[in-house]
């Protein structure tokens, strides 16, 4: 940052009075310019396909960064909309998915480029097709995810503890002799919410 976005004037890195962190401030008007992180808001979308299976649907990015990549819906929170309607309009961008009920799923922190992922799971409908930000849409099992085409690092954590949790409760469930094809609210509800952090 060189200009004040108040006076127009040049701006100072330095630690402000009473303060503990370097801040761009005003050399002019003195205004003190705090940076916070930004909010990624996503989802992992569950779709049972025309075989009857429930597998998570991926987006191969059109844009930079990583264009070409997979990753899940998921995109920078915009002002006046919550989390959930962030992840769900990104979804629409992506995937033009219709989802249903949204549960948080993962957070996680990476500081080294101040953002913040907040990821939420849920059910889709078998409806979808690539949006303005994606060139193509999928629905994997954990046996086709192309694990070394994925786009960010927090895509491929998100995955690897969905896919955890859910072999452990299909564990349980044949332990008690009950089957389990698509999750149930109940099933995603016994998730854990993992909090995590990815450092450079």
């Amino acid at each position: 940052m060189n200009f004040c976005n108040q006076c127009g004037e040049t701006v100072t890195h330095i630690i402000p009075e009473n303060d503990n962190r370097l801040r761009f401030v005003c050399c002019s008007c003195k205004f003190i310019h705090y940076q916070n992180p930004n909010i990624v808001a996503g989802v992992l979308p569950l779709i049972v396909d025309s075989d009857g299976v429930e597998k998570v649907l991926m987006c191969r990015r059109a844009i930079q960064p990583r264009h070409g990549f997979w990753t899940l819906p998921a995109g920078f929170m915009e002002n006046d909309e919550t989390l959930e309607e962030a992840a769900t309009r990104e979804s629409i961008e992506e995937a033009n998915l219709k989802l249903g009920k949204l549960r948080l799923y993962m957070v996680t922190s990476l500081d080294y480029i101040s953002q913040v992922y907040m990821m939420f799971i849920g059910q889709a409908d078998n409806d979808f097709s690539p949006g303005i930000e994606s060139l193509e849409t999928r629905l994997f099992t954990e046996s086709e995810i192309p694990w070394d085409q994925l786009a960010f690092p927090v895509i491929k954590d998100t995955l690897q503890n969905y896919f955890s949790d859910r072999s452990e409760l299909v564990s349980q469930n044949t332990q008690s002799n009950q089957s389990l094809g698509k999750l149930s609210v109940t099933d995603m509800n016994s998730f854990p919410v993992h909090n995590s952090s990815i450092r450079r």
